[in-house]
């Protein structure tokens, strides 16, 4: 792929700069690839099995065993890496043996075991008073083994109002039990962490790292041919139509209860970069910006999320080139992480675009950026309260081909607009004026109103 002249990774021209990290431990730095999966604790046994959802031709796990059927499956970019997107018109479902022919256990629900995932809704919840919802309009499968029939059933889902979630199970005598019900409210394309832990003992449900609710134990389940008929990801297995109609992604199950800890930890360490992806203009929450506050016309400008702490022209200099040195990682508060750094070379007077990730992909430009802020060469930033260990920083000039508002960088990595083209939808209005006024940049639009828009008008 060739490079674009205002894009350079490690090694080139520095119109951008790449720096690679991973925040294993503060003050340490390491060279890491993919993806931060699921893990468990370092005092716990190893996932049963793991699904990252990275081979979509068979749709193996992450341990290498092929799913029993699957049909009309699709990916989202919604996440870090590529999640399962079941939501069709059409049956759709996805299938796995719950034990393999080898003695593997896929999913232990017959004694004490916990599940763990990332979700997005296509949807919105009927109560959500963010957006007008409907929910997924059935009763949407997130996990299930059997059909609701007469031979026994397990399953964690939704209600038709995307309302309330349930976990249920019924016996070969349709001995129906709801072991926890919880109420739920889904923004639409925002991920949430769900888990689910049982055993004979008690149950419990979490969402986003916080319990729900709990209930009694284990008592009444499927019998063993439907268990070892398998369970389905995202809808059942009878119809192929009770779809999840969203995204999922980093499936793990464990034989055993998962701590509330561990859950909470999860969520903390990866939830900032599930709910907070640029990729998805409905989810486009970049920090606060200042539409022309530096020297040239740059409307994401500001320090974002970035605060200076100091400020070095001692050993920093000028240069044709500009890099990011001295990285620190440092411990913050509930386990988070700190980052400071320093911008050197460049233009001391001009300011540079920083972005986060926690997850690369290829080609380069399919992964999911943050606009983090703006530095200033010769000052020292700092980032806060960094909640997952895996970051990759891109540094990009102020360079605006196009004169829309807009950098280069910003439009190759954020909105994936053309950095010579002004007017991406043809309309005549500049990029950088319908960031600002929230309009869409592929769609023609009628011109709005200065007044609408955070754009800075001139006093009459």
């Amino acid at each position: 792929m060739k490079t674009p002249p205002f894009l350079a990774w490690l090694g080139l021209n520095a119109h951008i700069l790449f720096l690679f990290l991973a925040l294993l431990t503060p003050s340490r730095l390491l060279a890491v690839s993919g993806p931060p999966p699921i893990t468990n604790s370092p005092s716990s046994s190893a996932a049963l099995d793991t699904w990252s959802f990275g081979n979509t031709n068979t749709w193996q796990t992450d341990l290498g065993y092929y799913p029993i059927s699957f049909t009309n499956l699709q990916v989202s970019g919604l996440s870090p890496g590529i999640s399962l997107l079941i939501d069709s018109t059409d049956s759709a479902w996805l299938q796995y043996e719950t034990y393999q022919t080898g003695g593997a256990t896929n999913l232990n629900v017959t004694s004490a075991g916990s599940l763990v995932f990332w979700f997005a809704p296509n949807w919105a919840s009927a109560n959500d008073t963010n957006e007008t919802g409907y929910g997924p309009g059935v009763a949407g499968r997130l996990l299930e083994i059997g059909t609701n029939a007469t031979h026994g059933w397990w399953s964690l889902y939704f209600d038709t109002g995307g309302t309330n979630l349930y976990f249920s199970a019924e016996s070969n005598n349709a001995v129906l039990f709801t072991y926890l019900s919880a109420p739920v409210t889904f923004d639409s394309n925002v991920w949430h962490l769900v888990a689910l832990t049982w055993s004979s003992a008690n149950t419990a449900l979490f969402v986003d790292g916080a319990c729900l609710t709990n209930g009694p134990g284990i008592s009444v389940l499927p019998n063993s041919t439907v268990i070892d008929s398998g369970f389905t990801i995202g809808s059942d297995a009878g119809t192929g139509m009770l779809q999840m109609h969203g995204a999922l992604n980093e499936l793990a199950t464990y034989g055993y209860q998962i701590s509330s800890e561990y859950i909470s930890t999860t969520w903390m360490l990866n939830g900032i970069f599930y709910f907070r992806n640029p990729d998805n203009l409905a989810n486009f929450d970049n920090p606060p910006y200042d539409p022309g506050l530096s020297d040239i016309y740059d409307v994401v400008s500001g320090p974002g999320y970035l605060q200076v702490i100091g400020t070095n022209t001692t050993t920093c200099f000028a240069s044709s080139n500009v890099w990011i040195t001295n990285a620190v990682a440092s411990p913050g508060t509930n386990g988070a992480i700190n980052l400071s750094f320093m911008v050197t070379g460049g233009n001391a007077d001009l300011p540079y675009d920083v972005f986060a990730t926690t997850a690369l992909v290829e080609p380069r430009v399919d992964t999911v950026w943050s606009w983090m802020g703006q530095a200033y060469p010769c000052e020292t930033n700092v980032i806060y309260g960094l909640t997952n260990r895996a970051v990759y920083l891109l540094l990009g000039t102020p360079q605006d081909s196009d004169g829309d508002g807009l950098t280069d960088a910003f439009e190759f990595l954020i909105t994936h607009t053309d950095p010579d083209n002004p007017s991406s939808s043809g309309d005549g209005i500049a990029d950088g004026f319908k960031i600002l006024a929230g309009l869409s940049l592929t769609s023609e639009v009628a011109v709005p109103s200065l007044a609408a828009t955070n754009c800075p008008v001139c006093p009459e």
